[in-house]
């Protein structure tokens, strides 16, 4: 009986790995995403985000979610246009949101009774609400853009439309709500805008974050300042010039505490710090003094005497416990994976957040304090990919720079991988390019790992130089120079693998997003190693970039001045611009970008593509239209994966490919 019981057992293990097959373009993106979990004020009950592919809508919708602890969810919205932010309410009785319904034509504050029941809209602005809070069980704040003047929209009516470049944006304020009333209150109001706000625990004082404009190339411009919550008594609390994020009072309201990418003079372009200051102003302290890894958020314990800090540690995103007295800190989470979508309740001293792991994206887990590295998992939305598909094999893989700095990155393994063979590579350089690839099932239209995968491809994610996690002299090696190492490091990981003998040198493939895109147009001018290259909204020269994007604060450290100042740094600009050396290319190149994109310009992939072209190099450029930065729309991203694909498999291996269709196309 015992072994018969083994049979069966393995009998039904190995039908189960049978059944599982390759993922597809559309099976990665109708990959749900997660975000916004909040937990009820009794930690009986937690509300989420989940949004989902809608091919007839030709996006992603989000709808919100109530679970009990023990996984058990119900959907409570279902509105056409989808549904975000959700907040419970300080009793519980209240889940607010923001919808866009009709007849509203703007995104509005809208409430439904936890314990069920229909919807209705709490607010009726004139311009779209966002960033809502309770301050008590009766009363919301929101912040929204002010609307246009009589004379704007009948201007506009009358296409008499023209407009100040960079001037045409309209302030966001503060306002405040009731239950029950038929109009809001006005908080703030000026000549700046409001980009952040916080309540205090007490709810009787409020941190505002103010800057000239909402503009992001003004968010260097942020200041802390603290009000009564009528908006009365307004005194600055900070004058150093960065941006601060995480704003929060201390639970006896007496201090501050921000993050900021700074260090302890209050200079930028750093990795991200804790910093704490009195709430009637000051001298900032740099707490995180010694704290080795980037903070990317902060939140005060129940008892206020530490803080616990989401950090940013290369590969990994953990959960830390530091006290701002002494300095010491402890870890809370550890493992391969990374923590995203952090919701700490102080008077229940609980966490909840997402794990993302090598084979999922990451599903929702509580951590109560007491039980240090033991979270337990609430949700169960992603067991299917691993039950269902042929997934990547990821691990953390380390090399030697140029210059024999450590670098660190992720390495995913083809489908069916066999020991001892060489397979084709795929290089993909995150965006940022302060940020990092860490831990996680890759599912986006940018790096889509497991489609990938499937085809027969490792995928490298190199943590080039200018990355964070790895200390601020790995971060500041783009200050002065963006491709000083960062390239090199890049390359030293494709020579790594191929030493090892995982990777076939003859088959290597590049592509990038955003600063990976600036990589790819920099590896294709400076080797013809690659045999297909792939650059999604890249730079291609520096000095128009410069001009041409909504942010230069980032851009002015790398190059040591702007271009337009006397004895202006232009040699450093053009060396550092992949344009200067475009007549070595011979690597096939695709070029990508969004018709909309502030922070890539369209003209950047045009000059790169021009200049591919003239010089004879196999190329094409495409334009999805009414896209940003990031590509929103389904079928532009289909179409972003299937090109590639096709271009890839053409070039790198001389195969050919068959293109994937939307789900109502196939027949």
């Amino acid at each position: 009986m015992k072994r018969l019981t083994l049979f069966l057992f393995l009998l039904q293990a190995l039908g189960s790995i049978a059944q599982k097959r390759a993922m597809t373009i559309i099976d990665m993106l109708n990959i749900p995403n997660l975000a916004s979990p909040e937990l009820s004020p009794n930690g009986s009950q937690f509300v989420y985000v989940m949004a989902e592919s809608d091919w007839k809508m030709n996006r992603m919708v989000g709808h919100i979610w109530r679970s009990d602890m023990k996984g058990d969810a119900i959907k409570l919205t279902n509105g056409e246009n989808g549904e975000s932010s959700p907040k419970w309410s300080p009793d519980g009785t209240w889940i607010a949101f923001i919808a866009k319904r009709p007849p509203a034509e703007e995104n509005q504050i809208h409430l439904i009774r936890n314990a069920g029941g229909e919807a209705y809209a709490l607010t009726k602005h004139k311009t779209a609400v966002r960033q809502i809070e309770w301050a008590d069980s009766k009363t919301l704040y929101f912040l929204a853009n002010d609307r246009k003047t009589a004379d704007e929209e009948k201007r506009d009516k009358l296409k008499d439309d023209v407009y100040a470049y960079d001037e045409n944006f309209k302030q966001s304020h503060l306002w405040r709500i009731h239950i029950g009333d038929s109009a809001a209150t006005r908080i703030t109001e000026g000549n700046y805008s409001v980009n952040e706000y916080v309540l205090s625990r007490e709810g009787g004082r409020i941190i505002v974050k103010r800057s000239i404009s909402p503009l992001f190339n003004d968010s260097d411009k942020n200041e802390l300042w603290v009000m009564d919550k009528d908006g009365k008594g307004a005194l600055q609390v900070t004058t150093n010039q960065i941006d601060e994020g995480s704003p929060r009072f201390s639970p006896d309201g007496r201090s501050i505490m921000y993050v900021a990418r700074a260090n302890a003079d209050s200079e930028g372009y750093y990795n991200g710090k804790l910093f704490t200051i009195s709430a009637s102003g000051g001298k900032p302290v740099l707490v995180s003094k010694d704290f080795p890894f980037a903070v990317d958020e902060a939140e005060w314990s129940g008892d206020g005497k530490s803080i616990y800090l989401v950090c940013n540690m290369g590969v990994e995103e953990q959960l830390y416990n530091l006290s701002p007295v002494t300095g010491k800190w402890t870890e809370v989470t550890k493992g391969n994976h990374a923590v995203s979508a952090w919701n700490y309740n102080a008077t229940l001293d609980q966490h909840l957040f997402a794990l993302a792991e090598e084979k999922t994206p990451g599903d929702f887990y509580l951590l109560k304090s007491v039980d240090k590295h033991a979270p337990v998992r609430l949700t169960h939305i992603f067991d299917y990919l691993d039950r269902d598909f042929k997934l990547p094999k990821q691990e953390r893989v380390t090399w030697k720079g140029a210059d024999g700095v450590a670098v660190e990155g992720l390495l995913m393994y083809p489908n069916d991988y066999v020991a001892g063979k060489s397979y084709p590579l795929v290089v993909q350089t995150h965006g940022g390019p302060a940020a990092s690839d860490q831990f996680g099932l890759g599912r986006s239209w940018a790096e889509y790992h497991p489609v990938l995968a499937a085809r027969g491809f490792m995928v490298l994610q190199p943590n080039y130089r200018g990355s964070t996690g790895y200390g601020d002299p790995f971060l500041r090696d783009m200050v002065g120079a963006y491709f000083r190492n960062s390239h090199l490091d890049v390359m030293a990981g494709v020579d790594y693998l191929i030493a090892r003998k995982l990777v076939d040198p003859d088959k290597l493939v590049k592509m990038g997003w955003s600063a990976g895109g600036h990589m790819t147009n920099k590896l294709i001018t400076f080797t013809d190693r690659f045999k297909a290259a792939s650059s999604g909204a890249g730079a291609a020269n520096w000095i128009s970039m410069y001009a041409q994007s909504d942010v230069r604060i980032y851009r002015t450290p790398w190059f040591g001045g702007t271009p337009w100042q006397k004895d202006a740094p232009i040699e450093t600009y053009w060396n550092n611009s992949p344009l200067k050396d475009i007549y070595k290319v011979k690597t096939p190149t695709l070029v990508m970008v969004g018709g909309n994109d502030p922070r890539v310009p369209p003209p950047q992939s045009i000059e790169l593509y021009q200049a591919l072209k003239s010089n004879g190099v196999p190329t094409h450029l495409y334009i999805a239209p009414r896209e940003p930065h990031g590509w929103a729309e389904l079928r532009h991203r289909l179409y972003k994966v299937n090109i590639e694909l096709e271009w890839f498999l053409k070039y790198a291996l001389g195969e050919g490919y068959t293109w994937e269709k939307a789900p109502e196309e196939k027949k």
